[in-house]
């Protein structure tokens, strides 16, 4: 289905489109099952998108720009009732910028066309995931040839694959620097509520065939403490123009822990993660979702009454704490300035 797809060097191809459906694996179930959803609507893709059926800001925007295709076929010439598919296709999740920036893309791709065509918008779509794929590959290599010979890693929630459109963004970084000898030791928080680390991220390790260890997110200091980490390398689902980063909630603690401990924060995501309209992060809108999700997390599908919850899914790391960026790019350092960008 993608050709410039090579699972020995791009991992796992967790979105796929036939040029009519979109063929999505349900993350929600893994790693318990490989199930997998087609999806022929544009309504479907939205759901999918809100439902964590696809997670991850790169996945995110490639499976809406397939969802821009399927909602093209259906509405033929209709290019206001596309219009709207759109706005709601971009306001399915707020935070991650690679939503809405596939979408504006496949907006203006249209209307240069000056018509809906769903062949097209198809061509477009596949360049933007190919151009993922590229990217991850290049910051895998730019990432991972800032690590020191013999480091040990703690990575945050899911940054392979999975989340992305291929070998990924952090993950991607970590594989390629085990398979070079630069890591020997790689930590993957649990990730709460939802586990992307222990249920995703160690799926992704597992199937690459390389040597890890799950912790609890609580574990991370004395994990520090004892020397075992030099680097911690996370995702992110936007950066502001001053390089302040926001990723999944208790990206903040590591990179307050790791400045503690003496051990480098990188953060690692394409050029379509950077938002050079967001001055800083203050001005970032900061998904809340169900407050169950905790207690279910827990096996309790009713709380006690009383019991109340807050359930942010993503959090603010100022770029201080900040030891690099890296993009397609390239490698970014302190201080960041991302007001200008292609």
């Amino acid at each position: 289905m993608n050709p410039l797809f090579d699972e020995s060097v791009d991992g796992f191809q967790a979105v796929r489109f036939d040029g009519r459906r979109l063929h999505l694996i349900d993350q929600r179930r893994l790693p318990a099952s490989e199930t997998w959803l087609s999806i022929a609507d544009v309504d479907g893709v939205i759901q999918a998108i809100a439902d964590l059926v696809v997670r991850g800001a790169p996945a995110i925007g490639i499976t809406a720009a397939y969802g821009a295709v399927i909602a093209a076929r259906v509405r033929g010439s209709d290019l206001a009732g596309w219009m709207d598919d759109l706005a709601r296709l971009a306001a399915a999740r707020p935070t991650a910028v690679n939503l809405v920036w596939a979408v504006e893309r496949m907006r203006k791709f249209a209307l240069e066309q000056g018509e809906l065509d769903a062949d097209a918008l198809a061509g477009e779509a596949q360049r933007i995931h190919r151009a993922d794929i590229e990217a991850n590959r290049a910051m895998a290599q730019a990432g991972s040839a800032q690590i020191e010979p013999g480091s040990g890693v703690l990575t945050h929630c899911n940054t392979g694959s999975l989340a992305t459109g291929g070998i990924g963004t952090a993950l991607g970084v970590i594989v390629a620097g085990a398979r070079s000898g630069r890591i020997a030791r790689i930590y993957a928080d649990e990730t709460r509520p939802w586990l992307q680390g222990s249920r995703l991220t160690a799926w992704e390790l597992a199937r690459a065939g390389l040597d890890f260890r799950v912790i609890v997110e609580g574990a991370a200091a004395a994990l520090m403490a004892s020397g075992a980490v030099q680097w911690v390398i996370t995702g992110a689902d936007r950066i502001a123009a001053n390089g302040d980063v926001a990723n999944k909630i208790g990206t903040y603690a590591l990179a307050v822990l790791a400045r503690h401990h003496g051990a480098k924060m990188m953060v690692v995501a394409p050029g379509s993660t950077l938002d050079p309209s967001m001055p800083d992060g203050s001005g970032i809108t900061i998904e809340e979702r169900d407050p169950g999700e905790i207690w279910r997390a827990a096996g309790i599908e009713t709380p006690p009454a009383g019991h109340a919850a807050w359930n942010p899914v993503f959090d603010v790391t100022p770029a201080g704490l900040v030891d690099c960026i890296v993009t397609e790019n390239g490698v970014f350092r302190p201080p960041y300035d991302f007001s200008q960008t292609d």
